[in-house]
This record gives structure tokens, C-alpha cells and sequence, in this order.
């Protein structure tokens, strides 16, 4: 039997790990998916294990290359955003991946803004709400200002994605979509860094810019590595390819991103202050964004009832939409759900362009939920709501980016 031609992405959420195969016609073919146990920093702060991780990635890719079965063609990644990951020259880790959660010192946080313009200035330069450490350029600000030393020896910070097609190629570059989600290292304006970056110095830790579909490198020298995606812009990417109508695209997982490709007005104080940001396309473009951290206050708010109600962890899976639920764990359930489409709504439709937009699609964790999903199109009657008809979206569009490299069919 002919070994199935294959490329396979890694899919880096900060809860899931997970590896995809796809085939040449981008169906796909395997899933491996893996959640790994945090570490902390110097400080004690969770933050995600970088060995740990780098060992799971290498581990299943040589699983692939064992598999008789696959001719694995070309790999690509896509990761979450705001974390670097501090390499000397040798190229050695040398600091935590920082987690962008922990909290930012208010005192150096000031200082910052008061340097460079202002608060509300540098936001909409940057096309981001002031987010603290998820802002992941103000982490290499606080390394600089609190560890000088360790700043020093700091040769090339690479944002997740690309660290982790360094790890397989030995060449580090940066990319746009992880440079253009809210990092404050990005002016809208000039479509270049801000002067802040030159002024301290980050531009030189930064490693050179490369186009998002072209590769890094080569893997065990013969299988090309993308240079690696944002998961949010990568889950843009097969709707971009494939839709002319404009649409928005609501992507569910630990944070509910509507983006709208669609959408290229400048941002407002008023959007900004309500967590409303750009993002930068696989080809560069603005998108408009909106943001809730709604699937980890769901994970919170369901290990809550499950101790309530006695119930297991993911009861809420096997529920159904019930216009009157009448058990204490449904109705409370439902109660959750109503709740958060409600800011959902509010949400998605600050990136609603008026007359421009009259298609949702859902993809992620809640597209599955049938609360969600009936509440949610009940909440937007006026729209044509669907569940994403694209399977791991994230994963696919870091596979479709990298077509050029690999497969010939089309």
C-alpha cells in the first residue's frame, strides 16, 4: 500500500497540544492531542513548560516519520500569541515562556506610557487596549527595565510560533501575525514597528521578518517548515481563501475572537476601551477584532457547578438547548450560557461593520455546544449564523499557507 502524502501542523493552544495530519485535497487524516502539566517561574507564576512541550512536538512528529503509512511533505505550526520564548546566541532557552496572564507591574507600566506618548496614543498606534503582559512587547520592556543582565545575553526573542520552527530548522525568524495581535510592538500607521522599539533597542532582539507562507527551513534537511502562524489569524485563512461575501469569523476556545477581515476602519478610543483590537492578516491585512476571555470564565464557572450538583466536569457536554430546563444543573447551566452569549453579542458586534457583513461563522470549542449555538443564533436572527463547515481551522489555514511547498494537485 502507497504511503499517504501528508503535511502535518502543530496546533499549540494553551490548553491543548495537538498534532494534524492533512492530505493533499486538506481533508483530514490523523489527530493527536495532548494536554501537558504547567511549570512556574522564578516568581512561582504557572506558565507553560517549554521542554516539556518541545519534547511532545519532537516525540510525535518522529511518530509520523515511523508510520509506514504517512509520507510526512512539509510541517507548519500555529500557537497561541503575546509569548516569547528568550534564546542566546547558541540559541539555548534561557527564561521561562513567560505566562501572559501574570500580572504587570502598574509603577513600570506608567513609566512606559508616560515616555512614549500616552496611554491612549501608543493603544491606537498599536491597535491594541492596554492588556499588560498580553501585550507581549512590554514583556521585553519589563526584561530590559527589572533583568538587564539577563536582557544582555538576550540574542533573539521569538514569539511561540516561530520558536517552535526554530526548534525544527535552526532559523529564526518573526512573523506578522504574531507581531500584528496586540504586542504594542506594531504601528498601524506606518506598518512598521513603533519608534518605541527602536528607542530601547528591541528591534536588535527581534529576529528578521518573513513572509507568513514562505518557510523557515528544513526538517532532518529535506521536509520544508513554514515559519508559523497566530492561531487566530491561521483560522482566517481557509475562509480567506475560499469566500468572496464578507463575513465575520467567531473563533471559540479559552479566548472568543470575532475578527473581521472586512472591516478596515481605524480603531476608536471608545472600541479600544471596550478590549476591540487589529490584527494583521497572513498577507498583512488589518483585521478588526473583538475579545472575551469567555472560554476560560465557562471552564471556571463549570468546575463550580459540577462540585455544586455533584456532576462530572464535562456533564454540560451532554446537554442539549431546552427553551425550559427544569433540573437545578440544566437551569443553571443554561443560565451560564445566556449570560455569556449576552457578552458575546456585545462583543461581535463592535466588529460588525453596518450593512457590510450578514454571515457568522463559528468555529472552535463552543461550535460544538448546542447551548451556545441555539442562543447564540437566537441572540443574531437578523444574521445567517452557521458553525464553521471548516474542521480545526487554525490547523488547516497553517497548511494551506504552505501549498507552494509541497503539493502539486491544485
Amino acid at each position: 500500500m502507497e504511503a499517504k502524502e501528508v503535511i502535518a501542523v502543530l496546533d499549540i493552544g494553551k490548553t491543548n497540544k495537538k498534532l494534524i495530519l492533512f492530505d493533499r485535497d486538506y481533508q483530514l487524516v490523523w489527530e493527536r492531542e495532548e494536554q501537558l502539566k504547567e511549570t512556574t517561574d522564578a516568581d512561582g507564576f504557572p506558565c507553560e513548560d517549554i521542554k516539556a512541550l518541545s519534547g511532545w512536538m519532537l516525540s510525535s512528529l518522529q511518530s509520523i516519520l515511523d508510520n509506514p503509512g504517512y509520507n510526512l511533505r512539509a510541517i507548519n505550526c500555529a500557537a497561541y500569541g503575546a509569548s516569547f520564548v528568550l534564546l542566546d546566541e547558541s540559541g539555548q532557552v534561557i527564561a521561562p515562556l513567560y505566562n501572559y496572564l501574570k500580572p504587570y507591574p502598574e509603577e513600570l507600566l506608567q513609566q512606559f506610557y508616560d515616555i512614549y506618548g500616552g496611554r491612549s496614543e501608543l493603544c491606537r498606534a498599536t491597535a491594541s487596549p492596554p492588556l499588560g503582559s498580553l501585550n507581549s512587547g512590554l514583556q521585553l520592556y519589563r526584561l530590559k527595565m527589572e533583568d538587564p543582565e539577563l536582557f544582555s545575553r538576550l540574542h533573539y526573542a521569538l514569539h511561540l510560533p516561530q520558536y517552535l520552527a526554530y526548534l525544527l530548522t535552526g532559523h529564526a525568524f518573526s512573523d506578522i501575525t504574531s507581531i500584528g495581535c496586540h504586542t504594542h510592538l506594531w504601528n498601524f500607521d506606518k506598518s512598521d514597528y513603533h519608534n518605541w522599539v527602536y528607542r530601547e533597542g528591541i528591534d536588535k532582539k527581534l529576529a528578521p521578518i518573513h513572509q507568513s507562507s514562505g518557510i523557515a527551513g528544513y526538517y532532518q534537511a529535506k521536509i520544508p517548515v513554514g515559519v508559523g502562524l497566530h492561531d487566530s489569524s491561521a483560522a482566517l485563512v481557509p475562509y480567506l481563501q475560499t469566500l468572496q461575501e464578507p463575513f465575520v469569523l467567531l473563533s471559540t476556545g479559552t479566548w472568543c475572537i470575532s475578527l473581521n477581515p472586512f472591516n478596515d476602519k481605524p480603531l476608536t478610543d471608545a472600541e479600544l476601551q471596550k478590549d476591540c483590537l487589529c490584527y494583521l492578516s497572513y498577507e498583512g491585512r488589518q483585521v478588526k477584532a473583538s475579545r472575551l476571555f469567555l472560554g476560560y470564565e465557562h471552564e471556571q464557572e463549570v468546575k463550580k457547578l459540577a462540585a455544586q450538583f455533584d456532576k462530572p466536569f464535562d456533564h454540560y457536554k451532554h446537554l442539549r438547548f431546552d427553551p425550559a430546563p427544569d433540573g437545578g444543573y440544566e437551569k443553571a447551566y443554561h443560565r451560564l450560557v445566556g449570560d455569556m452569549v449576552h457578552k458575546q453579542v456585545e462583543s461581535t458586534s463592535l466588529v460588525i461593520q453596518e450593512g457590510n457583513v450578514n454571515r457568522i461563522f463559528v468555529d472552535g470549542g463552543f461550535s460544538g455546544n448546542d447551548v451556545y449555538m441555539k442562543m447564540l443564533a437566537a441572540a443574531f436572527s437578523a444574521y445567517e449564523l452557521r458553525t464553521a463547515e471548516v474542521a480545526q481551522a487554525s490547523a488547516l489555514g497553517a497548511a494551506m499557507t504552505m501549498h507552494d511547498h509541497w503539493n502539486t494537485t491544485r
